[in-house]
């Protein structure tokens, strides 16, 4: 498990980036695959998660997640859904005790946020599409209608594709630079003529800082490089393979 020293300082909330390391699942999922529906069998699932979970010594039950669609929804959060089918969301704020926050990433930036202050704590799953749309920005704003300041929050960037790893095509950079023409530092040339390598964390640390968000901390870590600690979507496709497991990244405010 991977952690980013701000948000250990805080004494009220325990928070994690889970690497695929020490479950049960094996081939793709090898091992600690906590993303149900890509194929694994959901024992091993419910059982890895069960894993994960015990690392911060909260209960498998408390764990609640949405279902993710690279979109700018954040939900809020007061209990765990139980037999209801999570909402369609790609990001989750709460202010109550003891209910984990988590987001599934497999080159996605896994996003923990927490206000110490105000005891409200935030898990968003940023990729390009959604962090372009402006779930981080909403996500900040979700925190602050349960009294959170932006000031205050404190944010880490967990474990995801590194720009040297995230070749894009010739159209990529248009959305982000019609949004903000700064974005172009961003993207560096990549060796293939009209390609580019795109920095999504930077991108991401940037749109928390524009909100007024001050300290942010990234993990230097590429999902797409690192293979034994790490799943890969894009890994997964270029060398071939039908399916790859996902990562889990929880915060809880402890009482």
């Amino acid at each position: 498990m991977i952690t980013v020293s701000s948000l250990n300082a805080l004494t009220n909330i325990r928070h994690g980036f889970f690497t695929r390391s020490r479950g049960v699942s094996t081939g793709d999922f090898a091992s600690l695959n906590c993303g149900f529906g890509a194929g694994d069998a959901d024992e091993n699932v419910r059982r890895n998660r069960e894993r994960a979970l015990a690392e911060i010594e909260m209960p498998p039950e408390a764990l609640v997640t949405v279902t993710q669609r690279h979109t700018d929804q954040v939900v809020s959060v007061t209990q765990p859904w139980g037999a209801e089918p999570p909402p369609v969301a790609d990001a989750l704020v709460t202010a109550t005790p003891r209910l984990v926050l988590g987001v599934l990433t497999a080159d996605c930036a896994p996003v923990l946020m927490a206000d110490p202050k105000a005891r409200v704590v935030a898990a968003a799953h940023a990729g390009w599409r959604g962090a372009l749309g402006g779930v981080l920005d909403n996500t900040v704003t979700a925190m602050e209608a349960l009294g959170a300041h932006r000031r205050d929050i404190l944010v880490g960037i967990g474990p995801c594709i590194a720009q040297r790893s995230y070749e894009v095509g010739p159209e990529f950079p248009a959305p982000f630079l019609a949004e903000d023409e700064s974005n172009q530092m961003f993207f560096a040339s990549a060796r293939r003529e009209g390609h580019y390598l795109f920095d999504l964390p930077g991108y991401v640390a940037k749109r928390l800082v524009r909100v007024g968000v001050t300290e942010v901390m990234p993990t230097p870590c590429d999902t797409f490089r690192e293979e034994s600690r790490f799943f890969s979507y894009r890994r997964a496709t270029h060398q071939g393979r039908p399916t790859y497991g996902r990562l889990l990244s929880v915060i809880v405010l402890e009482r």
